[in-house]
C-alpha cells in the first residue's frame, strides 16, 4: 500500500481503524490484525522504485470488520474520523461498506463471520 507517510499511516491504521502493527523493520511495516491471515505493507513512494506513486482510488484489500452488529462497529470507526465513501449497504449478496485512508487508498469493509 503505497502512502504519503509511513508513520503517519501507521498511526491512523493502528489507532482509527484498530488494526496491529505486524512487522517493523527498518522501512518494511506492515499491519494486520494479529493471529489473522493477511497484512499490508505500507510503503512511502520515495523508498525502493523512485517511479512509485500513491495511487489513490479503490485497493481491492477486502477487511473483514470483527464484532456482532456490523453498522454499529461502522458508527464506531466513523467517531474515530474513518471516513466513509459508501456507508454500510446490504446487498442480496452480503453487506459491505468502503472506507479511505488520509492518502485516498479505499477499502471494503465486510463483517467477519
Amino acid at each position: 500500500m503505497v502512502v504519503s507517510d509511513r508513520e503517519k499511516a501507521v498511526d491512523w491504521y493502528t489507532t482509527r481503524l484498530g488494526l496491529d502493527v505486524i512487522d517493523r523493520m527498518d522501512h518494511w511495516v506492515t499491519v494486520g490484525r494479529k493471529g489473522q491471515p493477511g497484512k499490508m505493507h505500507l510503503c512511502q513512494p520515495m523508498e525502493g522504485d523512485p517511479r512509485t506513486q500513491l495511487e489513490p482510488g479503490n485497493s481491492g484489500i477486502l477487511l473483514g470488520l470483527p464484532g456482532k452488529d456490523f453498522e454499529a462497529e461502522c458508527a464506531a470507526l466513523k467517531a474515530r474520523g474513518v471516513e466513509f465513501t459508501t456507508e454500510p449497504t446490504k446487498e442480496e449478496w452480503g453487506t459491505y461498506a468502503v472506507i479511505r485512508d488520509p492518502d485516498g487508498n479505499e477499502h471494503s469493509l465486510m463483517p467477519d463471520d
